[in-house]
């Protein structure tokens, strides 16, 4: 986790790329944000060069300049803006330059969903994706193996979800399994579902339930969890007969489990025990 002086820089990246990208067409956006995506996979495979740009002590000018000599004419002049702009800034650690040019990347892809209209519809297809991935664990470890190709487990990614997502559903996910610094796929998904909302100032919760739950009954969920919580709650709900009844919601790191069988097994270990 980003933290101290990076997260202000992070803050102030996050803040710039947003300005440069208002002005591009959504086809500029994607290939800026896969141009990022590769600098961000050049930095992890190449320790030297990510210490070298990342090293406070080094004027600012000459950590530029070295990022010019290494990528130009390899990306884009917005990709190179971008760049040049992350390694001006001052990191804690080598590893956050990395971890903020990858969130760039994200960003660029949900700006361009807000701007469409369908960062709603990208929630409900990361939220499906997540909870497939919960009811599947072999597929999350072939996604998250390191033993195989990154190229090799996005082609599973894709048969598996090829015409069934938005694009950029699809080129985030990628970005999730490429990327040598994510803790693994559903925790990327689980940080791009709070990326997504805070951009709409809200955030999720994702509702498990052994039913469907009624539109007045997500309705009522909704306004008590925004007041609990003191900020604007969106729902996002899955069925599991196996929870039995009762709710298990999650907001972030937060979860919230009164389902009926976590009752039971409580239960049983406390005849038991």
């Amino acid at each position: 986790m980003i933290r101290g002086v990076s997260r202000a820089s992070l803050d102030t990246l996050r803040a710039n790329v947003e300005g440069l990208i208002a002005g591009l067409s959504s086809s500029d956006r994607s290939a800026l944000s896969e141009q990022l995506a590769a600098v961000g996979s050049l930095l992890t495979v190449q320790p030297r060069l990510r210490r070298a740009l990342a090293n406070a002590s080094t004027p600012p000018d000459a950590r530029s300049n070295l990022a010019t000599t290494i990528l130009q004419n390899k990306i884009g002049s917005s990709t190179m803006a971008v760049t040049q702009s992350a390694v001006l800034l001052q990191w804690s650690a080598p590893w956050d330059l990395v971890d903020a040019i990858e969130q760039g990347a994200d960003d660029v892809l949900l700006y361009d969903a807000e701007q469409a209209g369908s960062l709603g519809e990208i929630e409900d297809e990361l939220f499906r994706f997540e909870r497939t991935l919960e009811a599947e664990p072999e597929l999350t470890t072939l996604l998250d193996s390191a033993t195989q190709p990154a190229d090799r487990r996005v082609g599973l990614l894709r048969d598996l979800l090829s015409g069934k997502v938005t694009p950029n559903t699809m080129l985030l996910l990628e970005h999730a399994i490429r990327s040598g610094r994510r803790r693994g796929i559903t925790a990327a998904i689980g940080r791009l579902l709070e990326d997504a909302a805070a951009r709409q100032d809200r955030s999720v919760a994702r509702v498990i339930s052994a039913v469907p739950l009624t539109d007045a009954q997500e309705s009522r969920l909704t306004a008590v969890l925004s007041e609990q919580f003191g900020r604007r709650i969106s729902v996002r709900t899955a069925v599991e007969p196996a929870v039995r009844g009762g709710l298990m919601i999650r907001i972030g790191d937060e979860v919230i489990d009164g389902t009926v069988s976590t009752r039971l097994a409580a239960a049983r270990k406390a005849v038991t025990g």
